[in-house]
């Protein structure tokens, strides 16, 4: 795996590992009622979708195995360009339910090299 690839992936990594740490223990309730979370979310999830964004145009076979990669992109669009209509209910689903299988793809990655 060339080294800029790697980088990429290590921002995944990074990211949602904050993405993580930043929601342990936290409700719905907390999240919905804490601006500063969900900016601290959104921005890891911004992160995250242009790395992907980034390795797409670079390695496609690579970013291939990243399953749902498009979906992400395009959530890291909404929140980036549809910042007015996001939808907190989402993000939140996202983050419980799909974050830990991104973190495992990417470690998995990462570990293959």
């Amino acid at each position: 795996m060339q080294l800029e690839h790697a980088k990429y992936l290590y921002d995944i990594q990074y990211a949602s590992g904050l993405l993580a740490d930043f929601v342990q223990g936290k409700t719905w309730q907390d999240y919905e009622t804490n601006a500063m979370l969900r900016a601290a979310v959104e921005r890891q999830f911004e992160i995250i979708g242009e790395a992907l964004t980034q390795l797409a145009k670079r390695d496609t076979t690579l970013v291939g195995r990243i399953s749902e990669y498009r979906s992400i992109i395009a959530f890291r669009n909404v929140l980036i360009h549809g910042y007015a209509q996001v939808d907190d209910k989402l993000v939140w689903d996202v983050v419980q339910t799909r974050l830990p299988a991104l973190r495992q793809q990417v470690g998995d990655l990462l570990r293959a090299g």
